[in-house]
């Protein structure tokens, strides 16, 4: 049963993941501009643009640059990129790691503000403590629909610019590459400098990483506590709460020690779906405060026609989303073997 089930997922996964890279490339033929253009420059004679177009297979009708595209992804080629002229992959490799530094650290931050704030919530529904209830659904009401920019505008004005508790841009004090140089082992910055015991790095890059990841967290935050809450809500309302009220636990024991496991798998599901929301959200984050990941990347890739960037970035979100979707799926499947006949 559960080997079916893992096969079942995998492959819904495979489908998925071909329809983003069809949708993808159509997406990035229909971006307005020419690729071409792009790729030799506006002064570029017709002759060169001609050229130009047969390089980069543009003259063959597009099914055929369809499949052109799935056997070069095949071969783990996803082309070269017409403003930096490096391999596409490379570039991701180049951005994508600070990214998912950002959104990790804002989805931690998410997990350990959210589900608490739902569970309080839940916990203090009604009654005479029930404007603790209100209060936690207010404010994630409020942080769901706080534009993202906004927050880190006004988060970089008031606590960077006016107070200068923390830094302004940046991923770190560069004034570190000399005086402490990190060891890349992952490239992702927090966890290189934790490897190798680089303190003073650990440090600047906490520092740099507070208010990018405070405005990228407050989406999640707000989605979780909801969704935190209204499960253990409708677990409290199941026979077996009932029975466990009778036989003495207080209403925060039954919700914490029984109730929460149960309303975990669509609480981890929506920690899938909000990651990536906060990986295309950080785009704006990234721009704000000048964090080095894909936001830059994507914006003078749009910026510049640059379809086959345009493309990795696309597929790179949309293969995040699916990897942690089927990680998400796979730990509902040990916590509730009941998922794995749906």
């Amino acid at each position: 049963m559960l080997a079916r089930h893992l096969v079942r997922r995998l492959a819904q996964a495979v489908v998925v993941v071909l329809g983003v890279v069809v949708v993808s490339f159509l997406v990035a033929r229909a971006v307005p501009g020419d690729a071409a253009v792009s790729a030799t420059g506006a002064r570029a004679s017709a002759s060169e643009l001609a050229a130009a177009r047969e390089r980069l297979g543009l003259d063959q009708p597009l099914p055929v640059q369809l499949f052109r595209y799935l056997g070069d992804l095949v071969r783990g080629d996803l082309g070269t990129s017409l403003h930096t002229r490096q391999p596409v992959a490379s570039d991701l490799g180049s951005a994508l790691p600070a990214s998912l530094e950002l959104v990790g650290a804002a989805m931690l931050l998410a997990v350990l503000l959210g589900i608490p704030l739902g569970v309080l919530a839940a916990r203090f529904r009604g009654g005479r403590a029930g404007g603790v209830d209100v209060s936690v659904r207010v404010g994630s009401v409020l942080a769901v629909s706080a534009p993202v920019f906004l927050l880190a505008l006004v988060l970089q004005l008031v606590f960077a610019t006016r107070l200068g508790w923390f830094p302004t841009a940046g991923e770190y004090d560069r004034a570190l590459d000399s005086t402490s140089p990190l060891s890349v082992w992952t490239d992702i910055t927090v966890v290189d400098a934790l490897i190798t015991g680089n303190w003073a790095m650990v440090g600047s890059v906490l520092h740099h990483l507070v208010l990018p990841a405070l405005a990228l967290a407050a989406y999640p935050t707000g989605v979780i506590a909801q969704m935190t809450r209204a499960a253990l809500l409708e677990e409290a309302a199941q026979d077996h709460a009932r029975m466990e009220r009778a036989l003495g636990f207080g209403r925060l024991a039954v919700l914490v020690r029984f109730s929460l496991r149960a309303a975990s798998a669509p609480v981890l599901q929506l920690v899938a779906l909000v990651f990536a929301y906060a990986l295309v959200n950080s785009f704006l984050v990234e721009s704000i405060f000048n964090w080095p990941g894909l936001g830059s990347y994507t914006a003078t890739a749009i910026s510049s026609v640059d379809t086959p960037a345009i493309a990795g970035v696309t597929l790179t979100v949309a293969l995040v989303y699916v990897v942690l979707n089927l990680a998400v799926d796979l730990a509902q499947t040990a916590l509730d073997p009941r998922v794995r006949l749906t």
